[in-house]
């Protein structure tokens, strides 16, 4: 059964940082891509970063690139995002998600080519 479980988000100051943590179970975390998105209300989810722990390949969005980075441990089936720098506009719910080894092959992630989904973990930023 595939599962994965967000954790890690809370309240920051901007300019503070927190570390997100996806525990994958299920599968083998190294011969699929996992990618972190988020939504804020009334917007459209986007992708965030993703990496394939397999190769080590990443991706960064360009608003978050320099500031997050992303890693994967496959001895313990766990992707982390670690955020500094964050902004008010880093607001939003964060989600992690299984996609195949193409969904993290480009630029851009994209919700809609990912299969599986945690619930989220609420990250917010203040002013």
């Amino acid at each position: 059964q595939v599962q994965l479980v967000e954790s890690g988000g809370g309240l920051v100051q901007s300019g503070g940082s927190l570390r997100l943590s996806c525990a994958a179970s299920g599968f083998t975390l190294a011969y699929y891509a996992i990618g972190w998105f988020r939504q804020a209300p009334g917007k459209e989810r986007e992708g965030v970063s993703c990496i394939r722990t397999g190769n080590g390949h990443t991706n960064y969005a360009d608003s978050v690139k320099g500031r997050f980075t992303i890693s994967g441990d496959n001895a313990k089936n766990t992707v982390d995002l670690q955020m500094n720098g964050l902004k008010p506009e880093d607001t939003a719910v964060y989600y992690c998600a299984r996609g195949s080894w193409s969904s993290c092959g480009g630029e851009k992630q994209l919700p809609s080519v990912y299969n599986y989904w945690g619930q989220g973990t609420q990250v917010t930023v203040a002013s």
